[in-house]
């Protein structure tokens, strides 16, 4: 398995400019890693919707790559967003699923069908134009250039381990971020 937090500072190293969408587990993390935070948009409360965000902000920032760093729990939420962004073929967009068969910022409870659910068969059927399943850190890390360069959108799923602890989220001002999210996407700020 990977881990995910190594798995974040990778993608991190070579995200150059790209507009990062995270949600729930990753929200721990990306806070640490993230050397752009103003080119992050952290969504809080709003499991499964980061698919549908990073859709919208790739269409809306078709020069800029969007990545989005979404959880197996989230994405069962809303796997309808794997059909409209196949269908809007954002060729920008970069969407990463950790799975770790767990919803970890409400306990660890097991998401529904864990250990069977087939992320990268889903999101192939759906019609992703690339992508990539994971279990080991040193396949990612030897893939990583050509998962960034490739025109999407491209899935990748990344199989991580259960995690339990739930660590407090950083404070966060949701006006905040946003302000200095449009200011940097308008490019008013590098």
């Amino acid at each position: 398995m990977i881990d995910s937090f190594k798995a974040q500072q990778l993608i991190s190293q070579h995200r150059n400019n790209s507009i990062v969408v995270t949600t729930m587990t990753t929200n721990f993390e990306w806070p640490q890693i993230s050397a752009k935070p103003e080119l992050d948009l952290a969504l809080s409360g709003a499991m499964g919707k980061a698919s549908s965000v990073g859709l919208g902000l790739a269409l809306a920032q078709p020069e800029r790559k969007v990545i989005v760093l979404d959880g197996d729990g989230s994405l069962l939420m809303n796997l309808g967003s794997l059909i409209t962004i196949s269908n809007m073929a954002p060729a920008n967009l970069i969407h990463f699923v950790f799975v770790n068969e767990v919803y970890r910022t409400t306990g660890g409870q097991p998401i529904p069908h864990a250990n069977k659910v087939d992320f990268a068969s889903l999101a192939s059927a759906a019609g992703y134009k690339n992508v990539f399943n994971f279990t080991l850190l040193a396949d990612l890390e030897d893939n990583i250039d050509t998962i960034i360069a490739q025109l999407g959108p491209t899935f990748v799923c990344l199989v991580v381990p259960p995690a339990i602890a739930r660590p407090p989220f950083p404070l966060t001002r949701t006006a905040e971020i946003i302000d200095n999210f449009r200011t940097a996407i308008q490019g008013k700020r590098n």
